[in-house]
């Protein structure tokens, strides 16, 4: 008789339950904070509709017979699976409103994949201001992961009268090009499917992957047909040049460099060729099912399951008023499998909490920040002050550093649930080490080759955001989201305008003149901070990567979970993890 179980199982299987069921009373005196973020969430959805609609109409493409990057995407992921990133960001705030380029993470053939294609709608796919940088994020997204990145290439090219935003430096657009030789040195898979025209900068983008496959009208070439019509030595452009700049665009009108019948069957880049723009995508979807990925089986210490407590409650649990202190295991209780969490160490830096917990059948490793009042804590102060959430002390900064080594040990992905209003300050954290103690931290996760996410719930402030893995931490952070009530800043407005004008308010008032025009700059700044705080600002400047319901963190999750234990580069055996063992003692 043949027996199976699932690895450690008694540290696994059933792991404490946390969270509680809320009352009647407490969802009644939460509507109104419902309210509130319903109406936050109203604001980003008609934000990212925006930029659905950027460019020309999607009704023009479907005319000419062709389909948008989002008909592209909706028939190649996996239904209920896309994750979608930088939908807002536009750091530069340019003027087709977006940068160009759709992405996520989602699955194809039921395996995960980084997703991104050109949104050919704008300017038929074009390199413009912003598009370098949101896509190097993204290949360092599938670096992190070690999952393969997939390309829907239809890139016209430069936006030629704005060259200087795209073109040069370490940054740039052609960076990609040596991030995917990169991810192929890695053992990291580059899909692409190539539509439309790819002169120039599109060619580049287009020949750069592992596997090409094209739709049948498709071209790519290292110049154009105007590129090639207006090489003219003269410097400048003169009737004679024009009348050659006319004849040589006419020898290229009726077929362009770099078609099929080239990069198929002569020089035979193209792997496959596909008369329908769906066929591309079916060609992506065959090499997603050859793409090296275990069995989940092999790492699940438990059978997959929702949480306990219903998830739409932590509308209701998570307050919209910053100031407002909340149980923060009750919002965990609403993300974890079975609403079941192992705490590593609860009664030693109370001002965050740290443990296992399990995402869809997965061992996860969470850290966040505990809120609301510990007399007596911390114990460097000697009651001079009691801890505040959301602050760090020592003893937190200590058992975090500690729990991220361990999870090291273990190969333990890590999501960071970030709600922080920065490191205990004064004569008396420098003396209790607290400066050193947040590098420290900063240390031990770069130790580690562990993927991590970040979620800042509501508040990412100061050096604390940097050192819970904000999307600073380049080498391990996949990516970062934020929620309808983040607010991301260097400190509180009031705080930086109180910084910024006390000693002119004290010179001011010494010499009895009126306090009102230093008030007003005050002010000023307060809400100029307040508006570049918040979640719209956040993703579009790249503060977050995407600004995500609350309903739909545990989705975020479960992809993130999914694509680490997909094709792991580092495998701990389940069976010789370190971890529970010391939380269970």
């Amino acid at each position: 008789m043949t027996r199976k179980q699932t690895p450690l199982r008694q540290y696994f299987e059933t792991m404490p339950a946390i969270g509680k069921e809320l009352r009647d009373g407490e969802i009644r005196r939460s509507q109104e904070n419902a309210e509130l973020i319903k109406q936050q969430e109203a604001i980003l959805a008609e934000e990212i509709l925006r930029v659905k609609n950027a460019g020309i109409p999607a009704e023009k493409v479907h005319s000419r017979g062709g389909m948008t990057i989002y008909d592209r995407l909706d028939y190649l992921v996996d239904a209920g699976t896309w994750c979608p990133l930088h939908s807002l960001y536009n750091p530069t705030d340019n003027e087709e409103g977006c940068t160009g380029v759709v992405n996520g993470i989602g699955k194809i053939e039921g395996k995960w994949a980084v997703i991104i294609g050109f949104d050919n709608k704008v300017m038929a796919g074009a390199w413009i201001a912003g598009q370098s940088e949101n896509i190097l994020m993204v290949t360092e997204m599938a670096k992190r992961l070690n999952v393969p990145l997939v390309w829907l290439t239809n890139c016209s090219g430069v936006k030629l009268m704005e060259q200087e935003t795209v073109y040069a430096g370490r940054r740039s657009s052609g960076a990609p090009f040596y991030r995917h030789a990169d991810l192929n040195h890695l053992g990291i898979p580059i899909l692409n499917g190539i539509y439309g025209t790819n002169p120039a900068g599109g060619g580049y983008q287009g020949i750069s992957p592992t596997i090409l496959l094209a739709h049948k009208d498709a071209n790519i070439a290292v110049g154009g047909a105007g590129i090639v019509g207006g090489m003219n030595p003269k410097g400048y452009i003169d009737e004679e040049a024009a009348q050659a700049l006319i004849e040589g665009t006419k020898n290229f009108q009726g077929k362009a460099p770099g078609r099929v019948e080239t990069h198929f069957d002569q020089t035979a880049y193209f792997r496959e060729v596909h008369d329908t723009e769906q066929g591309v995508l079916d060609g992506i979807k065959d090499y997603m099912r050859m793409m090296p990925a275990y069995d989940p089986t092999m790492f699940r210490v438990a059978l997959p399951a929702e949480p306990r407590l219903p998830t739409e409650e932590l509308n209701l649990l998570l307050p919209a008023n910053q100031k407002r202190p909340y149980d923060a295991i009750q919002i965990l209780a609403r993300l974890t499998d079975n609403s079941e969490f192992m705490e590593y160490r609860p009664d030693y830096g109370r001002e965050v909490f740290t443990g296992i917990a399990k995402i869809d059948g997965f061992p996860v490793a969470f850290i966040g920040n505990q809120q609301g009042v510990f007399p007596g804590y911390p114990a460097y102060a000697e009651g001079a002050y009691p801890g505040v959430g959301g602050k760090h002390y020592r003893e937190g900064l200590i058992k975090q550093g500690e729990f991220v080594t361990l999870c090291g040990r273990d190969n333990l992905p890590i999501v960071w649930l970030q709600d922080t209003t920065g490191i205990d300050v004064g004569d008396l954290a420098e003396e209790a080490e607290l400066l050193a103690l947040g590098q420290s931290l900063v240390y031990s996760i770069e130790q580690t080759e562990l993927s991590m996410m970040c979620v800042v719930l509501r508040k990412g402030t100061a050096a604390a955001h940097y050192i819970m893995c904000g999307p600073q931490a380049n080498n391990n952070n996949a990516f970062t989201l934020g929620t309808p009530i983040t607010e991301i800043y260097v400190m509180h407005g009031e705080t930086a305008a109180a910084a910024s004008y006390a000693r002119r308010l004290v010179k001011e008032d010494d010499a009895g003149n009126d306090l009102t025009p230093t008030l007003d700059k005050m002010n000023q700044m307060i809400q100029d901070y307040q508006d570049k705080s918040r979640p719209a600002y956040c993703a579009k400047t790249g503060f977050v990567d995407e600004i995500v319901a609350l309903t739909e963190l545990r989705n975020y999750i479960k992809a993130f979970t999914g694509a680490n234990y997909q094709n792991p580069r580092s495998i701990t055996p389940v069976h010789q993890m370190l971890l529970p063992r010391i939380i269970k003692g």
